[in-house]
């Protein structure tokens, strides 16, 4: 009698099925927030390598310490404390958005993904707050001997370092004495005017002056460019994910998931989302912290 062995080729994968059982759209978001996070980390480099290679940068805990409505109040890091809290918990709305899709629960998905996208126009409220009040803001700063009001753009950083001495009395008597009265308006808005008539003695003039202005020279111009470009870009991308979650929102009233049997497109745009969150962090410790 003659055997005859059967060879049994397996066949791992015979195409149209993931071997590893993941969506494609999941597996393609992946692969884009890599790539996002290739061109983030890149900037963020970039960024580093620029300021330590310079002898002064600006501290964040003077440059970043207005609140809105707390008029001169000295609340360093308060305001961007309060933008990456509501960032956080848009994170968490969202994660409760994903949860509610897995169980099927359309208001839910509805409830949750509504505030995310109030969360996320909070976020973008509160940035464009900020550039607002660093652009228009005007600061003390020593520009060829005398001091004038500049605002922080790309083009100029009134964050420099503290003007003291000899060099403050010689900038004081060189600037006007309109510049004066404005710069002390902006330091201290309840000076009486027997303290600004004081101001007019040349005597008193500059005891008053260098006693009370803080001067400082013109910070490194790379500060600014950084800054706007880099939160500009993470603010353009959560823009992009606030106008995704809104179809996303839509989509759901429209029983569009709902009649597909599932709500991968909930758990793909909370990748997204989620990826923002993550890439504040690095942006508000290298900004804000560092």
């Amino acid at each position: 009698m003659s055997t005859q062995a059967t060879v049994h080729q397996t066949k791992w994968w015979s195409g149209g099925k993931s071997p590893f059982n993941l969506e494609y759209g999941k597996v393609m978001m992946w692969y884009f927030l890599m790539s996002d996070a290739f061109t983030f980390g890149a900037f963020l480099i970039s960024y580093g390598s620029i300021r330590f290679s310079q002898n002064f940068w600006p501290d964040p805990n003077v440059v970043f310490n207005a609140f809105p409505g707390a008029g001169h109040a000295n609340l360093p890091l308060a305001f961007v404390s309060v933008m990456t809290f509501v960032l956080i918990i848009s994170s968490v709305t969202m994660v409760l958005a994903v949860h509610a899709g897995h169980k099927g629960d359309k208001k839910g998905v509805i409830k949750w993904m509504a505030w995310t996208i109030v969360g996320g126009l909070a976020f973008l409220g509160c940035q464009a707050w900020e550039w607002h009040h660093l652009i228009t803001g005007e600061h003390a700063t020593l520009i060829d001997g005398k001091i004038e009001m500049i605002g922080q753009t790309m083009g100029g950083n009134p964050w420099g370092e503290l003007v003291q001495g000899p060099e403050l009395t010689a900038a004081i008597n060189n600037t006007s004495h309109e510049t004066l009265m404005e710069l002390m308006h902006h330091q201290d808005a309840s000076l009486t005017h027997e303290k600004l008539a004081a101001m007019s003695d040349p005597q008193m003039r500059g005891v008053l002056s260098a006693a009370e202005l803080h001067i400082r020279e013109k910070g490194p111009v790379a500060f600014g460019g950084y800054f706007y470009g880099i939160t500009g870009f993470h603010g353009f991308h959560v823009f992009s994910g606030v106008i995704i979650n809104i179809i996303m929102l839509i989509m759901t009233q429209k029983n569009v998931f709902q009649n597909k049997g599932h709500y991968l497109m909930i758990e793909k745009a909370g990748l997204y989302w989620h990826f923002v969150d993550l890439v504040w962090v690095f942006v508000f410790l290298c900004f804000y912290l560092i």
